[in-house]
């Protein structure tokens, strides 16, 4: 059977991550470190919202698609630098993406749509921005928190958690807080959300 345009789709975003030199190890395997990411965000998003639309499934698996080729250290190491470099990902990821869905053959509207969600326009404002952000910091926390808690003082982590918990919706605290958390983990999520 022919797979269908989103499953080309899909298909054609992992084809790209997978080009990733940066690896990142799972019970003893190298993985392609944003072809991992891409992959954690569908399984993420879900299992946070199982009727996500096509759309939505396709921005969150195209969310850092490529990421590699802007290095932060192209920017100034400050907050402006680093708002630039989230600014030009954006971008690039959005193009990349068209690009993908012109060739399987989107109409120009869905293209549109997939793009704006891949700019998180509108985010507290739009259902699916919202679920898209909630998504993202699932996976932060869910797979990338405890390390990053690892290499940084508390008073930082700290911040990073009230950050995160301000972009998320009421779901997505809910969510948050029945991830499998270490006991210091969730120590810290509790101090960063009283």
């Amino acid at each position: 059977m022919k797979p269908t345009r989103f499953e080309t789709a899909l298909a054609l975003i992992d084809k790209k991550n997978a080009e990733d030199k940066n690896t990142y190890q799972v019970f003893g395997i190298e993985y392609p470190k944003e072809l991992l990411y891409s992959q954690r965000m569908t399984r993420k998003l879900l299992q946070f919202n199982p009727n996500a639309s096509k759309a939505l499934q396709i921005a969150a698996r195209a969310q850092h698609i490529c990421r590699w080729k802007i290095p932060r250290d192209e920017y100034p190491m400050d907050r402006v630098g680093y708002l630039k470099w989230r600014e030009t990902l954006k971008k690039m990821h959005a193009e990349l993406t068209a690009e993908i869905l012109n060739q399987v053959g989107y109409d120009q509207q869905f293209v549109d749509r997939v793009s704006f969600l891949i700019n998180k326009k509108l985010i507290k404002k739009n259902e699916e921005s919202q679920t898209l952000e909630d998504t993202i910091c699932l996976v932060f926390l869910d797979y990338y928190f405890e390390e990053f808690a690892a290499k940084h003082e508390e008073e930082k982590i700290i911040d990073i958690l009230k950050k995160t918990w301000v972009k998320m919706s009421d779901k997505g605290h809910e969510a948050a807080l029945q991830l499998p958390f270490s006991e210091k983990s969730l120590a810290l999520v509790k101090q960063a959300i009283s």
